[in-house]
């Protein structure tokens, strides 16, 4: 794993795979936009992200493969980022993220 947000990821890591994750992994990105502003578009498109997956199943039943595969898929992206790294490096982890779907 890169440097982005280590603790952040170990969170995730060791969470259910339900809604709830989801909706304080969204909490948790806007203390972390408030902390280091310079993150803030990268914290703003993994809240949206996560958002849509949010909105997609509120008050749904959440299959459990799709819960499973969508938590894993966050789990990879979030561990793939590297927010110390150069533009270009960070111009394609922001391309990354605005192009995942966690349902699909």
């Amino acid at each position: 794993m890169t440097d982005l947000y280590p603790d952040l990821h170990n969170w995730l890591s060791q969470q259910p795979h339900g809604l709830r994750t989801f909706r304080t992994f969204q909490q948790k990105l806007e203390i972390l936009s408030k902390d280091d502003p310079e993150q803030r578009g990268v914290c703003r498109l993994l809240s949206g992200l996560v958002g849509n997956y949010v909105e997609t199943f509120d008050e749904e039943p959440l299959p459990v493969a799709v819960a499973d595969r969508a938590y894993g898929r966050l789990l990879d992206l979030v561990a793939s980022l590297d927010l110390k790294g150069n533009p270009d490096r960070r111009l394609a982890d922001i391309n990354r993220i605005a192009s995942c779907d966690l349902l699909n």
